[in-house]
């Protein structure tokens, strides 16, 4: 799935810098995420993607440390992005906990608000850029970003990124994007591999709503994308994910 998904990326990020000069790509950590920038990092095409020519962005951050081996840019830096000629002015990383705003969090995630804003130049979706892909790690409680299950975050309908308190998945506090943020990319891909994704992949696609199974409400404006393997696609019914055999 990693493989398949660097191969899918690396095409979308060509064809976009190809239509509009530059791409905007939003990255997700987790076994999955950096699985898949593990994968591009070893592609022998991902030079195809001019790396000077694309903004990065991420959908949730631990709130730890600068530095710490469990954010997620610290891991994406070990997994791709030191190895490739990427602008460190357009790695836009959240603010860690002994950053700037120190450990207020809700000024943090203001400040990653503020700087979507800024990069979305006045385009008219809510105040952030238009994504040319947003990825998502779909948890096994099916959370996306650190929007987990019943969390205020998965009811905000106004602010684009949000501190999170209390998360049931350690660190307790984190940055999200939220469920208004997400939508504005033009296309969400949501990533799962293995057999401990496949209930919440199951019940994120049968619809139950976003603030009981938030992967259910991330969709992108012109695409949606779900990159299963078929242990996470085991308990969907055929109709969605026909048998090998089939």
């Amino acid at each position: 799935m990693a493989e398949a998904a660097a191969a899918r990326l690396i095409t979308k990020v060509v064809d976009a810098q190809a239509a509009r000069g530059t791409a905007s790509v939003v990255l997700t950590g987790g076994r999955n995420g950096n699985g898949l920038l593990a994968a591009l990092a070893q592609s022998p095409a991902r030079d195809a993607i001019d790396w000077s020519r694309i903004d990065l962005w991420w959908g949730d951050e631990r709130f730890l440390p600068e530095g710490d081996p469990e954010r997620n840019v610290t891991q994406a830096r070990e997994a791709l992005l030191d190895a490739v000629p990427v602008d460190p002015a357009r790695v836009h990383a959240m603010a860690p906990s002994d950053g700037p705003y120190g450990s207020d969090v809700e000024a943090a995630a203001a400040a990653y608000a503020a700087e979507l804003a800024a990069a979305a130049g006045g385009e008219d979706h809510a105040h952030v850029p238009a994504f040319d892909v947003l990825m998502l790690g779909v948890g096994p409680d099916t959370h996306v970003a650190s929007l987990f299950p019943e969390h205020p975050g998965t009811r905000e309908s106004v602010l684009t990124v949000v501190g999170v308190h209390g998360s049931p998945k350690p660190p307790p506090t984190r940055i999200s994007l939220t469920f208004p943020a997400i939508r504005a990319a033009r296309e969400v891909w949501l990533l799962a591999a293995g057999e401990d994704k496949a209930g919440a992949v199951a019940l994120a696609l049968s619809a139950p709503g976003e603030v009981q199974a938030p992967a259910s409400g991330a969709y992108g404006r012109s695409r949606t994308l779900w990159l299963l393997d078929r242990a996470a696609a085991a308990k969907l019914p055929p109709s969605l994910y026909p048998p090998a055999s089939a």
